[in-house]
């Protein structure tokens, strides 16, 4: 729906030549920022809706009955059947941190969402085999649950933007809220959010489809090529400012491990585009200030070139 949306404007409407550099870049624009504003809008709304029959003091009382590990491995879990990219998965993120969730506890949820899902794990499986997509599963949920705890360690909670604490959205929860009220504290949270974010989403986008449509596609195997010893690191950084989720990002895995580059060095690529990317980065600057932003994209980078190069030591 979204790419016809886009085929329809770029190519009918203003009549560019498919191919050049700023039709590409202007057809990922538009394609991206219909999704994503329609994801986000879908899904703030939904976790509002949620939302409203739980408490703050209710979600912190289930969770001082688990083992905080236990929270990680959970929050992991969640994330990889709630195949969101890594701008749609902020709102969740939102709703958790607001709900009293311990904060490395939401950061693990916010790392695997992007990083691995259903769909890219079926297509890894049919392109490369088990052993891959089972190696793919298992760093990307062990990458998320050490970030998660490493960060919940570090007590940064006093870096998280202050309007969060204060929002109490869950107080809302009485017996007495009819759907109505619901609909309509949850049509006010989605404004609210989209309000505070907007600017930045388009300015993520914008980068990113900058990259899309001007960055050679052979730019990754000139400088994270097979011999490289550096590569890994190398891959991460050129996929930061990319975006895409894990399925879309796919067909650029297979091309490249087609051409030599270790698998190491492709599924940390990989990871860095799902995970980390600067439109996420915006977002989150509304949510977190920069000292945790930061460390999140920094301890988050770090496990995943350790993965990359685990990965190309194992399979060399």
């Amino acid at each position: 729906m979204f790419t016809l949306f886009a085929d329809l404007i770029t190519y009918r409407w203003l009549s560019l030549n498919p191919g050049a550099h700023l039709t590409e870049a202007l057809h990922f624009f538009i394609e991206d920022t219909t999704k994503i504003f329609f994801l986000l809008t879908v899904i703030i709304f939904f976790v509002s809706i949620v939302r409203s029959f739980f408490t703050p003091e209710r979600t912190r009382r289930f969770l001082r009955n688990k083992r905080l590990i236990i929270g990680h491995i959970l929050a992991a879990a969640l994330g990889v059947v709630t195949p969101f990219c890594s701008c749609s998965a902020c709102p969740l993120f939102i709703g958790f941190v607001e709900s009293g969730i311990p904060l490395g506890v939401t950061f693990s949820f916010l790392i695997s969402s992007p990083m691995v899902n259903e769909v890219a794990l079926v297509l890894l499986f049919g392109l490369f085999g088990w052993k891959v997509a089972a190696l793919y599963l298992f760093s990307g949920l062990a990458v998320a649950i050490v970030a998660g705890i490493v960060i919940g360690r570090l007590n940064m909670e006093r870096y998280v933007a202050d309007y969060v604490w204060q929002i109490r959205m869950g107080e809302a929860a009485v017996p007495e809220m009819t759907w109505h009220d619901r609909f309509e504290y949850a049509k006010g949270y989605v404004k609210d959010i989209l309000r505070r974010i907007w600017l930045y989403v388009l300015g993520g986008i914008a980068v990113g489809a900058f990259v899309h449509g001007y960055v050679p596609e052979n730019f990754l195997l000139r400088y994270a090529g097979p011999g490289n010893p550096f590569a890994v690191p190398i891959a991460v950084l050129i996929g930061v400012p990319l975006y895409s989720n894990a399925a879309g990002v796919i067909p650029v895995v297979q091309a490249l491990m087609s051409k030599g580059l270790p698998l190491g060095t492709t599924l940390a690529f990989m990871m860095a585009v799902t995970a980390l990317s600067f439109p996420e980065a915006m977002i989150l600057s509304q949510v977190l200030k920069k000292e945790l932003l930061a460390v999140f994209f920094g301890i988050t980078a770090v496990a995943i070139i350790i993965v990359g190069y685990l990965f190309n030591f194992v399979m060399g």
